[in-house]
């Protein structure tokens, strides 16, 4: 599947994805996953950053309220439609434009840092991806981002729960069986059945590599690797929002944080 043909799902997709984000239905997100990110992340105020798969500009938005200058880049025009406009009604300095990430608007080593929540893993050409990335972080600036952790959120993974409903396993398979565009089709659990019932199902299309693949992926594109860090709900986060009690079994996301190195005697 070509970078365009996944665009043409996640444009389809931006609509209902940004309405449904914004009324508070991504609980992974907004309870775990982008408060753990954002823990994890290195200071920001004052450096330039690029959001890669930005959406609809969420996190975008929290980026820049830690004084970083950001842009964003989404290859959904609908999900920059919808971010532009977050950003007249309430301005904070973000630029937004529609872009693939493996052609981005920038010049070679003109940002800080490269961030990415939950998009890497949806763009099909990843070496590209993360060449393009290398290429516009300056040395000694950062990638950081989070994928579905490709240990435990393979093509099959399903939560097993006990008689009183809670999660007691979460049950994987089809690890090392790679899938480039297969589309899967689901949508929040969280909304209302009201809004269910109106509203299409999301058709994602799904790339699974494996850790290892990732792992070779960095290295091969020139990054060394700085930290990784696996989202795990609090028991107290867990009794409140039940839907991501399975992340105490094991993750459902992974964070990772690697750097574009200085040359020899620190020189670019």
């Amino acid at each position: 599947m070509k970078a365009s043909e996944a665009g043409a799902f996640w444009e389809r997709n931006a609509e209902t994805w940004t309405r449904h984000v914004r009324a508070g239905y991504d609980i992974y997100r907004d309870a775990l996953n982008s408060p753990t990110f954002l823990d994890a992340l290195p200071p920001v105020d004052g450096r330039r950053g690029l959001d890669m798969g930005c959406g609809e500009g969420a996190n975008t938005r929290h980026l820049a309220r830690r004084g970083a200058r950001m842009d964003g880049i989404d290859i959904a025009p609908t999900f920059i439609r919808h971010a532009r406009a977050a950003e007249s009604a309430a301005p904070l300095g973000i630029s937004y434009a529609v872009a693939d990430g493996t052609s981005l608007p920038f010049a070679a080593s003109s940002v800080d840092f490269v961030t990415a929540f939950m998009s890497l893993m949806d763009m099909p050409d990843i070496d590209g991806v993360l060449a393009e990335a290398w290429r516009i972080v300056r040395p000694g600036g950062f990638l950081q981002f989070s994928i579905l952790h490709p240990c435990f959120s393979p093509p099959h993974r399903k939560v097993l729960r006990d008689a009183r409903g809670e999660t007691r396993a979460v049950e994987v398979a089809d690890y090392f069986n790679g899938r480039h565009g297969d589309i899967e089709r689901w949508g929040f659990g969280s909304a209302p059945p009201a809004e269910k019932a109106t509203s299409p199902l999301f058709e994602v299309p799904r790339f699974h590599r494996t850790l290892s693949q990732w792992v070779d992926a960095l290295v091969g594109a020139g990054f060394v690797l700085e930290r990784m860090v696996e989202p795990c709900a609090s028991a107290e986060l867990a009794a409140a929002q039940p839907v991501v009690a399975d992340t105490r079994v094991v993750p459902q996301a992974l964070i990772v944080r690697v750097r574009r190195p200085w040359g020899p005697s620190g020189a670019p």
